[in-house]
């Protein structure tokens, strides 16, 4: 194991990508243990609160990228300023991400159905982060050989390629196929060959005038989504807790 520290994340300079990626994952996980337990109503814990406005911790969190950030960019990649910039930075990230939904909704949503998006962009900016410190650089670049090196072009005509993909997926409703695929190429290219999700920019723009398409694409979707999106909603649940059941709709003038 130490070995394959020294040789894979010290020696090419990745310590601090590992640190801000631990830092990452720990505060994520202890927040939201944290709020779990004030949500219960067990523990010493409780909401932070300034003259009745409550405190979300994506404002600490925000003060703590920006702290990490400048830290970084004025440290280096090497010696401690570098990886305390990393461990600030990894630590702000985790505390707004947990926190996603809410900036994206401008709505404190984080116990309802659309809390979840924090859940799912933090594992999937984890994982992100784990294939760039397991040594995937964006667009494929790693996968061309040292003679593929000495010739610009070879490298521009594959990055392009590999970001086209990426954009074709992303355009077909696939958006975690599109991320992935910034990084594994192969991933990218299978999102762009597949049929794409309806009610998405490519559906509508090329399935319009094609209903044998639209059936295809709307009876894949439907297989793929009852596959696996209960096994993904157990999965958000163990990882962040289970979101608040919407309360039933009343007609007007019911009590």
């Amino acid at each position: 194991m130490g070995h394959w520290l020294e040789r894979n994340v010290i020696e090419p300079g990745k310590l601090p990508l590992l640190l801000a990626l631990t830092a990452f994952v720990l505060t994520f996980v202890i927040t939201r243990v944290v709020t779990r337990l004030i949500r219960a109503g067990k523990g010493p814990f409780g909401n932070v609160k300034a003259g009745g406005l409550h405190i979300h911790h994506v404002v600490p969190g925000v003060g703590l990228v920006v702290i990490g950030g400048f830290g970084a960019v004025a440290s280096g990649r090497q010696g401690f300023g570098a990886a305390l910039a990393a461990i600030v930075f990894g630590i702000g990230a985790g505390l707004v991400l947990d926190e996603f939904a809410l900036i994206l909704h401008l709505d404190d949503v984080y116990w309802t159905e659309e809390g979840r998006q924090s859940v799912e962009v933090v594992v999937i900016t984890a994982a992100m982060v784990g294939l760039l410190l397991a040594g995937f650089s964006p667009f494929g670049v790693n996968d061309i050989s040292a003679d593929e090196l000495q010739g610009r072009g070879a490298v521009i005509a594959n990055t392009v390629a590999n970001f086209c993909f990426s954009l074709v997926a992303l355009s077909k409703g696939k958006a975690r196929t599109a991320i992935f695929g910034v990084v594994v190429p192969f991933v990218g290219l299978v999102g762009a060959v597949r049929l794409a999700r309806p009610g998405s920019a490519w559906a509508r723009r090329f399935y319009a005038d094609r209903p044998r398409a639209r059936a295809r694409a709307g009876l894949r979707a439907y297989h793929h989504d009852r596959r696996w999106a209960r096994l993904s909603r157990t999965l958000q649940d163990w990882i962040g807790g289970k979101p608040d059941r919407p309360e039933p709709a009343r007609l007007p003038g019911r009590r």
